[in-house]
Formats: C-alpha cells, sequence, structure tokens
C-alpha cells in the first residue's frame, strides 16, 4: 500500500479528510489547534516523535529520538491502522489507504478526470472515499464483500437504498463480491474478484475495517483483548494508564465511529 512523505502535522479533525480528498477544503482548514494554542496552554507538543517503550513501574515513556518523559498518569490514544485483506499485489503503485492527510494528499495527486478508481470496503469510511474521488473527476467503483453497503449500521432495506442513491450519483456499486488479487505490473491496473470477474482501476483505496494500534498496552502489561480494555471511566487495567479512541475496547466493544469516541473523551474529562 501507498504511503507518501509528507509534513507532520498536529491535531486535525480526521471526519474531514473527505473534503480535503474532494478539494473542498485545505490541509489547514481541517487543523484544530494552531502550533501557538499548544504553546499558550503550556502543553507540550513534540512533533515527529513515536513512542517506542512504556515502563509502568518507573512511570515513563521513551520516544525514538531517546527522550525519557515521567508521568504521573498517562492516557493512551493511539488510534487503529487500516486493515489489509489478504490481498494479492496490494504493494503496487496507486493503492491507497485513507486514514491520514498523507491519504488524502496522496489520493489527491492521484485522482484526476476519467481516472478508474475502485473502492474496496463500502462502510461509511470507504464511501466518503468514494465520493470525494468522484468529485476529483474519477470514475468510480465501490466494491463490497456483504450483500448491504454499511453492514454494521443498515439493514439490508437500508443498505438497497443507500446502494441506489449511490448509483444516481454515479457511483457505481457492486455487493457479495470477494477481492481476490490485484492486476497490474507495478502500477495497478484492475481488480480481480473470486469466480474470475475482473474491474479495471488506475486507482484502489483499501477501506476495509481497522485493527486497534494495542502496541503500547501490551509493552505496559496491560490487559489487552482486540483492543486496549478499559472500565466505565476509561481506565486501563494499571490504575494510573486510561486509554481512549479507537485503540479502546470497552464491554467488548471496539469502536470506529467519532460519536461513540467523543462520549469517551467526556467521560475521560470528568474523572
Amino acid at each position: 500500500v501507498q504511503t507518501c512523505a509528507l509534513p507532520i502535522y498536529a491535531n486535525y479533525n480526521r471526519i474531514l479528510l473527505s473534503s480535503v480528498l474532494a478539494g473542498e477544503r485545505s490541509a489547514d482548514d481541517i487543523m484544530i489547534n494552531p502550533l501557538a494554542w499548544y504553546q499558550q496552554n503550556q502543553i507540550g507538543l513534540r512533533l515527529g516523535v513515536s513512542i517506542v517503550d512504556v515502563d509502568p513501574k518507573r512511570r515513563t515513556v521513551k520516544g525514538d529520538d531517546g527522550s525519557v518523559t515521567h508521568y504521573d498518569k498517562l492516557l493512551l490514544a493511539t488510534g487503529s491502522k487500516a486493515w489489509i485483506p489478504p490481498i494479492e499485489g496490494v504493494d503496487k503503485q496507486n493503492v491507497f489507504t485513507f486514514r491520514n492527510l498523507n491519504d488524502a494528499r496522496g489520493l489527491v495527486h492521484a485522482a484526476g478526470k476519467g481516472v478508474r478508481a475502485v473502492v474496496i470496503g463500502g462502510g461509511l469510511l470507504g464511501l466518503e472515499a468514494a465520493r470525494g474521488l468522484q468529485l476529483q473527476g474519477c470514475d468510480v467503483t465501490v466494491v463490497h464483500l456483504m450483500d448491504t453497503l454499511m453492514n454494521m449500521q443498515l439493514d439490508s432495506a437500508g443498505g438497497g437504498y443507500l446502494a441506489r442513491k449511490m448509483e444516481q450519483m454515479g457511483v457505481r456499486v457492486l455487493t457479495s463480491r470477494k477481492t481476490e488479487r490485484l492486476l497490474g505490473n507495478g502500477h495497478v491496473q484492475g481488480v480481480a474478484f473470486v469466480g474470475g470477474e475482473e474491474v479495471p482501476a488506475e486507482v484502489v483505496v483499501i477501506a476495509a475495517g481497522i485493527r486497534p494500534n494495542v502496541e503500547l498496552g501490551q509493552m505496559a502489561g496491560l490487559t489487552v483483548s482486540r483492543g486496549i480494555v478499559v472500565n466505565d471511566h476509561m481506565e486501563t487495567s494499571d490504575p494510573r494508564i486510561f486509554a481512549v479512541g479507537e485503540c479502546v475496547e470497552h464491554n467488548g466493544q471496539v469502536y470506529g465511529l467519532v460519536a461513540p469516541l467523543f462520549e469517551q473523551g467526556k467521560v475521560l474529562a470528568a474523572i
């Protein structure tokens, strides 16, 4: 899957990535706080630093720049990564995920009038990517494994209505299709399904789901299942460590939509 070397940003509104892809907003437009905001609120900001270790006994976190920072309480909000299904050929050029600004700007660069684009995944994120690519002039096909679009949120009647609306907007919808491999020599040229059917494509977006980023939780010895397990107060198995967002599992549930994540933030802020 292709990634692009682009600038490192402070926090931005990922909900609006589809607007960046559609050309309706710039990267600056979706920034939540300017860099000066952190200084004004006495918040230390270290851009481009990844945390590579958590030591709950010493209560420290270590950065890939060699820094070691002590904490009294630690909040893990590491989010999630795109899940890449076992599809042959995902390493070809112009194969993208749609999770961050790098992805959105890479897709804008690859898109254009008449470019044939296939989006693998008919959930909310895939449909947003499809619409954004269409507004960039692409000829878009959405491919979904299940027989209902947004099957996690909609029943068959709702999914059928949504598919018809997408078709009316000019986005082709193919459901009950399992992608087997991506075609092409170096650069993607199409998508092949189990059963032999093929669809041409110069751009492919994989939006087939997410996997929580739980590695730091595992390093800290926290209870981890699908996500970092938390209680009703967003507290992990270590009372000094809390977690929120897509990295979290609460009552057996992992969330990939923003509304429950906002609720998690409110709960934590009230403690």
